[in-house]
Formats: structure tokens, C-alpha cells, sequence
């Protein structure tokens, strides 16, 4: 018996041990995984030869959102979508296109769901005000929710403790003792 508690206690021991690890690896993994993904996506064929202009493209192409990927700028996006945008954009650059012109022009083609950071404007309003009013809706709801179940534990607190149904035998017989034998028969 002592040796399989020994052993028991062996085994706890390493599983303690290695389960302490397991967050650390698993936050490695996903740093890793994180750190490869954010890799930027820009193929060499894509890199424009005058430096000034490739920093423009960069530089566009980081606000600007890859349809595939949804939340992810087309810089760092692999998708073919994002590839023919960063292409796009190098094109319109070449061209003789400012910052500004590229990107109305992508906004004019894909609507301001394209960039990263859309204007504030009447039409983007939702995108703007939904997440706070998301928010603030939450907010109330677990305020709410913790006031009533402050008074639901309250009112608990307050009323006076259930008797087991041993306790509520024992206490009508010390009440039927304490009555008269008259006063029994009228009340029935």
C-alpha cells in the first residue's frame, strides 16, 4: 500500500511539474506562430527600384485592408487579393499618382471598407459608434445584473433560516405539549 501512494505521489508531482510548463510552451508556440504570421508579404517581384517610392507603397499599403483577411493590412497579407492591391498601388504610384489620389482612387473602386482606419463620416457612423454603444450596452447590462443579485443575496441573508423537517417535527411536538387540551379540539 505504501508503495503505490509513493508512487501516487510520484506521479502528482511530475504532473504538476509539467503542467507549469504547459502555459509557458504554449505561449512560446503562439508567439512564434504570432511573430511568422506578421511577417510582411511584400514579394521581392512587388518592390518598386526607387527606394522613395517603394516607402510610399509601403506606407499605403499598411492603412489599407486586405478583403481576404478582413483585419489585416495588404502589406502583410499572402493573399492573391492583396497582392494584386499592393500591385495596384505601386502601379498608381509609378504612374505619377500622390498618396491621396491612390488611395481615393481605391476608395472610389472598393468603398471605404478598404482602409483600415475609415473617415468619419455619416455613412461610416456605425462602424464608429457600435462598438461603443456595444459596450456601454454590456456595461449596463452586468450592472444590472450585479444589483439584482445583491438583493436577491441580501433579501436571502435577511429572512429568517428554512427548518429541516426533523427540526419542524420536533417543534410541533414541543407545541402540541404546550397547548391546553381544550384549546386543541376548537381551533379543528
Amino acid at each position: 500500500m505504501r508503495g503505490l501512494v509513493q508512487a501516487l505521489s510520484s506521479l502528482r508531482k511530475r504532473f504538476t511539474a509539467r503542467s507549469r510548463l504547459l502555459p509557458v510552451l504554449g505561449a512560446v508556440l503562439c508567439f512564434g506562430l504570432v511573430a511568422v504570421c506578421s511577417a510582411h508579404a511584400v514579394q521581392p517581384d512587388e518592390v518598386m527600384t526607387d527606394p522613395a517610392q517603394e516607402a510610399r507603397a509601403r506606407d499605403l499599403s499598411r492603412g489599407l485592408r486586405c478583403m481576404v483577411c478582413q483585419n489585416q493590412s495588404i502589406d502583410d497579407s499572402s493573399a492573391p487579393l492583396a497582392r494584386d492591391l499592393r500591385l495596384l498601388v505601386r502601379e498608381r504610384i509609378a504612374a505619377g499618382d500622390s498618396n491621396q489620389q491612390v488611395l481615393d482612387f481605391l476608395v472610389a473602386r472598393y468603398g471605404d471598407y478598404v482602409l483600415l482606419k475609415p473617415p468619419f463620416e455619416t455613412s461610416t457612423l456605425p462602424l464608429w459608434l457600435l462598438t461603443p454603444l456595444l459596450l456601454a450596452g454590456g456595461g449596463l447590462a452586468l450592472w444590472g445584473y450585479s444589483r439584482r443579485r445583491s438583493k436577491a443575496v441580501k433579501a436571502a441573508q435577511d429572512a429568517p433560516p428554512r427548518l429541516s423537517e426533523e427540526e419542524e417535527a420536533r417543534l410541533a411536538k414541543l407545541v402540541a405539549m404546550e397547548r391546553p387540551a381544550g384549546e386543541e379540539r376548537s381551533k379543528t
